[in-house]
């Protein structure tokens, strides 16, 4: 049986939600790939701010549209509502696509911090134990989520207590590979990644209450938060490590503060790397669940996976069944290299929704057009084989929707 989810979330958790996606792995993980697109440690913290400037601008976007359509989806409903059913079905294709890989990526993580040697054991643990979380209702997930944000900030303080107490190289250091302007812009893309977390408000939209006044309210919260911690730890973590150092280091945060010399505390870091990539999975599930909620009430998947659970009011064959898929990935695959391929589907996401925004008219058009030249500008600077990965990913959606009309019409 389909009907609404309940409005449960208020302002403090939907920021909370969307700081559990963004201050996740990603931190943990963005930033050694991005140093060495960077070539120096200023040009990474120019490319941290790039990223920031486009997140900003899909934020303002996002805010604006999820008043207007506070609906279980993201940009899947604004797509469909404001550029027609292609182009929304093609963000949310691209959204559960990116971000399933992106959860298995996660789970995979959770696994190589815990126990590497049965890492695809522990990834398999992990999903089923937060898929039942989220099972259980939102607001469970909204109460966990609170408690991982709240290990993963005091894991970050610690990390940039120890890191600015200690000498170590300039913070402008470089990798040897020198500087370009297409490096910082590949930068830029690889650090988007951690920054696209804040679409899991949007996406829960038909969650919210009174989303019309605590969705633009939660997003740039969520997201001037994340950027305040992400430039810390950057700074922090360079003026230890340089940029070369950082640009090789498979756990940086863990080696920053071991050169610091506090090497009892790596052990916590990695800890808290676990903690983070949990909740990132956390949040991952619950928008990638809502968005295949809300493509299959409009049939471009299974109806059944509309149903909403009568007690527990969440998408329960959803969640189920994108559980299964992360499980199934995680088993057997190794997709911690991920990031590229997940931020091109993200920032192909992000296009549509900034080209939705630009619908609406008014003042918000100039960001909705700085955003969607920063997402196109951003997703075709990543490597060419996230780049290439993307791109076929999107192009099978479109022949599976356009196999679909033409079958329809038959």
């Amino acid at each position: 049986m389909t009907r609404e989810l309940r409005r449960t979330l208020g302002v403090f958790d939907a920021v909370v939600i969307g700081l559990g996606a963004m201050i996740g792995a990603g931190i943990f993980v963005a930033l050694a790939p991005a140093a060495r697109a960077a070539g120096s440690g200023t040009l990474l913290l120019v490319g941290l701010a790039l990223a920031a400037v486009v997140a900003y601008c899909n934020a303002t976007a996002s805010a604006r549209l999820a008043a207007l359509y506070p609906a279980s989806g993201g940009t899947y409903v604004y797509g469909r509502e404001r550029l027609g059913p292609f182009w929304g079905y093609l963000a949310g294709w691209g959204f559960v696509a990116g971000k399933t890989a992106s959860c298995a990526a996660m789970a995979l993580t959770v696994g190589a911090y815990l126990w590497p040697e049965q890492a695809h054991a522990v990834a398999v643990g992990a999903v089923v134990l937060l898929t039942a979380v989220n099972y259980a209702g939102v607001q469970k997930s909204a109460w966990l989520t609170r408690a991982i944000v709240g290990v993963v900030l005091a894991v970050l303080a610690g990390v940039v207590v120890v890191c600015l107490g200690a000498a170590g190289p300039s913070v402008g250091s470089g990798t040897g590979s020198g500087g370009s302007a297409g490096g910082v812009l590949q930068a830029a893309g690889l650090l988007f990644f951690a920054f696209a977390g804040y679409a899991r408000i949007a996406t829960l939209g038909e969650e919210v209450r009174d989303p019309a006044r605590t969705i633009p309210r939660a997003i740039p919260l969520a997201l001037g938060i994340a950027l305040v911690v992400y430039a810390c730890v950057a700074v922090a973590v360079l003026s230890v490590l340089g940029a070369a150092e950082l640009a090789s280091s498979p756990a940086p945060l863990a080696d920053a503060v071991r050169v610091a010399g506090a090497g009892e505390l790596a052990p916590v870091v990695r800890a808290g790397a676990a903690v983070a990539a949990l909740g990132s999975l956390l949040a991952l599930i619950l928008g990638v669940s809502r968005t295949t909620l809300a493509m299959a009430r409009d049939g471009h998947l299974p109806r059944g996976l509309a149903a909403v659970h009568p007690r527990f009011q969440v998408p329960h064959r959803a969640e189920l069944a994108v559980g299964a898929v992360v499980a199934v990935v995680a088993a057997v695959g190794d997709v911690r290299g991920a990031i590229g391929f997940s931020s091109f589907g993200v920032l192909a996401y992000y296009a549509v929704a900034n080209a939705s925004a630009w619908t609406l008219g008014g003042r918000g058009r100039a960001p909705a057009v700085v955003g969607l030249l920063g997402c196109v500008g951003l997703a075709f600077a990543l490597p060419v084989a996230s780049v290439a990965a993307g791109a076929g990913v999107l192009a099978l959606g479109a022949a599976a929707y356009g196999w679909r009309r033409r079958a329809g019409s038959r």
